[in-house]
């Protein structure tokens, strides 16, 4: 009864604002103190655990690199580099804010901070070549988090250490169907360019040389990453390690965007983040103990197999689910709690962890921008300084397309796990 009693007022902390993580570690004490009458310090052995997971010191140092990157005018250079190459194509500037805002997204692993800085640079641009503004909303709100399933994606990296799942494996997974995300987005948005009759861009050879030597330091950086892992050349960790490196040297003594005095703020403000992950990532690893001890993922699938008797029926419910947990719960924050608990039902039902990681974090990316609570909406609404409700129904076709994209991406899992393939089978 007293366990109970507890829970109810950790349920109401919670609803007044208590911090997620002491949520998750209350309810975690309870459990192992009032139901396995176990030593509640058992929670430090899973946070000694998670400290020394291999792949976890990716996590800071891709931090860091996103955070410089943030902090530099790397944005700008990036805009001006896909609008040379791609602006004269209809829709040119609506393919330059799909492609730019993955990259940004990718790089910083915030959906936020591309809002804010890649936001403020195009919309008031998409509105001078006289895009709709409602299409402008919903296309740079819908763009927020294009670049989830990008390495070095910060939820990619956190997905593969909860699930326990290869890094460079889902690094490699994601390439395909966030291609397939952005493609799918720049044809409507070619669409929408062509109806509004919006003028196009003449190419010219001088503004595509000047935008690729002002950004010829930060063009290779995905090539970095995803071609030293797919060739075998460094791990995601290592990976990491080169390209943190890399982008410190070119943004702070190439193009001199970032001061050296500047750099322990930077720092600073980029390990809170860090900090804030992994006590909530140590909280919920002890409370998963918990609930494996007491079997609730097993009680959970044959509670679900009474109702659902196929993969197909299985991952509908599952996608539904997720978009729903997408908007309400931080992205750091569902990976943590909902993973471990989904990850057994999954396999049951055969799926492989790794589709199910891209599965699971493509609908994280459509929750961002879900009515009537995605973070991304309201980001916008104040960015943009544009009513919530106005930011709703602009956002709704980008998530009909997105959600066709997430149905191919569901039930077509070659998409995810045919590059995965073709890297383990090279010599």
């Amino acid at each position: 009864m007293s366990y109970f009693l507890f829970a109810i007022v950790l349920i109401l902390l919670a609803l007044f604002g208590m911090p997620l993580f002491a949520v998750i570690a209350g309810f975690t004490f309870l459990g192992f103190y009032l139901v396995l009458h176990l030593d509640p310090a058992i929670m430090i052995v899973e946070m000694y655990r998670l400290a020394s997971a291999p792949t976890l010191i990716a996590l800071p140092l891709f931090t860091f690199a996103g955070y410089l990157m943030a902090e530099s005018k790397a944005s700008t250079r990036l805009v001006n580099f896909s609008q040379a190459f791609i602006g004269w194509v209809p829709g040119g500037l609506a393919i330059v804010a799909l492609v730019t805002c993955a990259m940004f997204t990718a790089l910083t692993g915030a959906s936020g901070v591309t809002i804010i800085a890649i936001g403020g640079l195009l919309f008031p641009a998409l509105i001078k070549e006289r895009y709709p503004e409602r299409f402008s909303l919903g296309l740079l709100t819908s763009s927020g988090s294009l670049g989830l399933l990008f390495p070095p994606s910060l939820p990619l990296i956190i997905y593969g250490i909860v699930s326990r799942t290869s890094v460079n494996k889902l690094f490699i997974a994601g390439v395909v169907p966030g291609m397939l995300l952005v493609v799918m987005l720049s044809i409507y948005g070619m669409i929408r360019g062509f109806l509004a009759k919006v003028p196009r861009v003449r190419p010219s050879l001088g503004a595509v040389l000047q935008a690729t030597k002002d950004a010829v330091w930060e063009i290779p950086i995905p090539f970095i990453i995803l071609g030293g892992i797919y060739r075998g050349i460094f791990t995601a960790s290592e990976a990491a390690a080169v390209v943190a490196f890399y982008i410190l040297i070119i943004e702070v003594f190439v193009y001199r965007d970032i001061k050296l005095r500047n750099l322990p703020k930077i720092m600073i403000e980029s390990m809170v983040l860090v900090g804030g992950i992994l006590i909530i990532m140590g909280a919920a690893l002890g409370l998963t103990n918990f609930l494996i001890d007491q079997q609730v993922p097993m009680k959970a699938l044959a509670y679900m197999e009474t109702f659902i008797t196929s993969k197909i029926t299985f991952l509908i419910v599952l996608n539904g689910f997720l978009i729903i947990v997408g908007c309400m719960m931080d992205i750091f924050s569902a990976i943590v709690v909902v993973v471990p608990l989904i990850v057994p039902v999954a396999r049951a039902f055969g799926v492989d962890p790794i589709h199910l990681g891209i599965i699971f974090l493509t609908n994280l990316e459509i929750g961002y921008s879900t009515p009537p609570v995605g973070i991304n909406l309201f980001i916008s609404s104040f960015r943009f300084e544009k009513p919530v409700l106005k930011l709703y129904a602009a956002a709704l076709p980008f998530l009909g397309i997105l959600l066709v994209a997430l149905f191919i991406i569901t039930y077509f899992p070659d998409l995810s796990l045919f590059l995965v393939r073709l890297s383990a089978a090279k010599p």
